[in-house]
């Protein structure tokens, strides 16, 4: 009798060290994530995904520490909740509306779609465009088959002013609008097409558009940093700027952010629905949101809404903005 009660404290000792083990690398693996957002740090293409997972990160986060705590482990829970609250509040503004509608000024209906190697239902884009009275449009991954299904599909019929890089696979992007376009380079030369254009609304007024595309960091994250880098900051003695489309990062990356500190705000996070996720189309990697518009800081954002396309991996986005004249 004495010797089982002996075996079976032996075995209850080793659970208990196994599971102080398991938590202490589990927490070990969340403080790496949870540090890598809160000291802004991008770095290479695996630690640029594990940033983009921060929402996912957080609430990881609790779930381990309150298992911490209920284990007592209370250093390992205590630490793991601190970090967690550090990132949700980091999250949360996201989801609080901080516009309200602006008096004055001019509405613009803007939509932002990436088409999947141009492969996106060209009617259901092109009904998006009528449903929404859509005025500008970006077009991500546009191929030279698509500008032909859109066109077909009586695209360029709602909206007759067009910048297209259209090229083979994934590499191509454009701008369609109601109202006349004139060709910039705000964005130099990029990996992929990142085409820029004036947009003339009339009486005077005007909006510079860039649609945005920058390489993945998954891909080389060097070259997305430099992507990013070479679109344009907002500053108020130029033209209202509108940077819209596929960023291939979310606003846990400091590579977006600093366009947040560039004149520039998030035109989900400003409407309060900036954990809504916009890739990928299922549950596998888990859904983030790598789709934006990001609008001059004197722009105001009056509507925001994540549109389903069939035959992309992506959703749409469509902003209702309201711009200074």
């Amino acid at each position: 009798m004495a010797e089982a009660v002996v075996e079976t404290g032996r075995f209850a000792g080793w659970g208990r060290r196994l599971t102080s083990a398991v938590l202490v690398v589990l927490a070990a693996a969340f403080a790496f994530a949870a540090l890598l957002r809160l000291l802004g740090i991008d770095g290479n293409r695996y630690t640029a995904a594990v940033v983009a997972l921060t929402p996912h990160v957080a609430v990881a986060g609790v779930v381990l520490g309150v298992v911490s705590l209920v284990l007592r482990r209370w250093w390992t829970g205590g630490m793991v909740l601190l970090l967690a609250a550090a990132l949700i509040a980091l999250i949360v503004p996201r989801a609080v509306a901080d516009d309200l509608p602006a008096k004055g000024g001019r509405p613009l209906r803007v939509l932002s779609a990436n088409l999947y190697f141009g492969q996106a239902d060209a009617k259901a884009v092109v009904g998006m465009v009528r449903d929404h009275d859509v005025e500008v449009l970006s077009l991500l991954e546009l191929t030279p088959k698509a500008v032909a299904a859109l066109d077909a599909a009586g695209l360029f019929t709602l909206l007759p002013n067009r910048v297209l890089h259209a090229m083979p696979g994934g590499a191509g992007s454009g701008l369609v609008s109601k109202y006349p376009l004139s060709e910039l380079s705000l964005a130099d030369r990029s990996n992929l097409a990142q085409p820029s254009a004036r947009v003339d609304l009339g009486g005077g007024a005007a909006v510079e558009v860039v649609a945005v595309h920058p390489v993945p960091p998954t891909t080389s994250s060097s070259d997305w940093r430099a992507d990013l880098e070479k679109l344009p900051m907002a500053t108020s003695d130029l033209p209202v700027r509108l940077l819209a489309g596929d960023f291939n990062a979310t606003l846990d990356h400091a590579a977006l952010r600093r366009f947040l500190d560039g004149g520039y705000a998030d035109a989900a996070a400003r409407s309060g629905h900036g954990l809504k996720p916009t890739w990928p189309d299922g549950i596998f990697p888990p859904p983030v949101t790598i789709d934006h518009v990001l609008v001059d800081d004197r722009a105001t954002v009056s509507d925001y809404q994540v549109l389903d396309i069939p035959g992309s991996d992506h959703s749409a986005i469509f902003c209702g903005l309201n711009v200074p004249v």
